[in-house]
């Protein structure tokens, strides 16, 4: 299978795990959806199972990798191959003391040929497309010219997809918030490496937060990757389908995404293996902009923890979404932002 990444929603740690891609997938039928990132320790001793899951519905999905040794990226790849990932995702571009005391994440975009050999043993282990996300450079690496030799030694050794943070990692002085806000964005830099390496598929991420910037950015490069606002104000993926893919099916409602997510709710909790808090912290943002929608987070954000709370917290915490007209009205509204 082919995987279109005109549309992606970046991994984001203790954010976009199995629970919150599902409700994603709700919204788009057609973006990729990316796991939070999995150290290879953490599949080949914490438990492939309990780190690789995930529900059928996602695809488009893509694992993202956290690792520098070859050996034990090829082995993170088998194991990952028994759940049939679309691709999976090398991890060059996180900035966390916790990653770099690892020797991995931005701390290899250092080391374009450690990289270079962890894809060559992914590609040869992988089932799925072996891609990269790293960032414009690290701390003092001049701008352009070491982007350029990083991606040009990683296509080398057969990455054919880069999926670029147009924002430098400082390693020092700076907290990884602070990474994904302070450093200014050089989107250019991406787009001239578009522009001089064009056989590459190149996606653009970093301070993306409307359908109308995704649409310019793809006026210079092959995709797109939208991170926090996806997350925040996530039914801004609404119109993603019929805008980028040709999808001329209607998108859901928002009342509609949580009416399909309640028995995906029940599941979980049939399962045992968690609280109704671990699906609902997902979805506080959905009706972002709604009239209800600060009573709609206020009373999840109160019950969902509750020993005992079911899926009747989510269907009571829909009733205070106001349902006047005008809110129906922007509900079924084809959203451009």
């Amino acid at each position: 299978m082919t995987v279109n990444r005109r549309i992606s929603i970046a991994p984001m740690m203790d954010w976009t795990d199995r629970h919150d891609r599902y409700f994603l997938r709700l919204i788009s039928r057609q973006a990729v959806l990316y796991t939070e990132m999995v150290t290879t320790g953490a599949i080949l001793f914490g438990g492939a199972e309990r780190h690789l899951r995930f529900d059928a519905a996602e695809h488009p999905v893509a694992l993202q990798l956290g690792g520098s040794n070859p050996d034990d990226l090829a082995r993170a790849c088998d194991s990952a191959n028994h759940f049939a990932y679309d691709e999976i995702n090398l991890n060059c571009g996180c900035p966390s003391d916790r990653v770099q005391n690892g020797a991995f994440g931005a701390c290899l975009m250092a080391e374009p040929h450690t990289v270079a050999d962890c894809i060559r043993a992914m590609i040869a282990a992988s089932t799925a497309p072996v891609t990269v996300k790293n960032r414009i450079g690290i701390d003092d690496q001049e701008d352009y010219p070491s982007l350029k030799r990083f991606v040009e030694t990683v296509a080398d050794a057969g990455c054919k997809t880069f999926i670029i943070h147009a924002r430098k990692a400082w390693l020092k002085g700076l907290s990884p918030k602070e990474n994904r806000e302070v450093p200014p964005l050089r989107y250019e830099l991406v787009y001239q490496l578009k522009q001089e390496l064009p056989e590459l598929e190149i996606i653009i991420n970093g301070g993306i937060t409307t359908l109308d910037q995704a649409e310019n950015h793809l006026r210079h490069v092959d995709g797109v990757m939208i991170g926090r606002e996806a997350y925040h104000n996530p039914y801004v993926l609404a119109d993603v389908d019929r805008r980028f893919y040709g999808d001329t099916a209607p998108p859901r409602s928002r009342h509609q995404v949580i009416e399909d997510m309640l028995p995906y709710i029940e599941t979980h909790l049939a399962e045992g293996h968690g609280n109704l808090a671990h699906v609902t912290r997902h979805i506080l943002g959905l009706f972002q902009g709604m009239r209800g929608a600060k009573q709609w987070r206020r009373y999840l954000s109160e019950n969902a923890h509750r020993k005992g709370a079911g899926a009747d917290v989510v269907r009571e915490a829909l009733n205070m979404i106001d349902p006047a007209p005008a809110t129906d009205t922007e509900d079924r509204q084809v959203l451009s932002a």
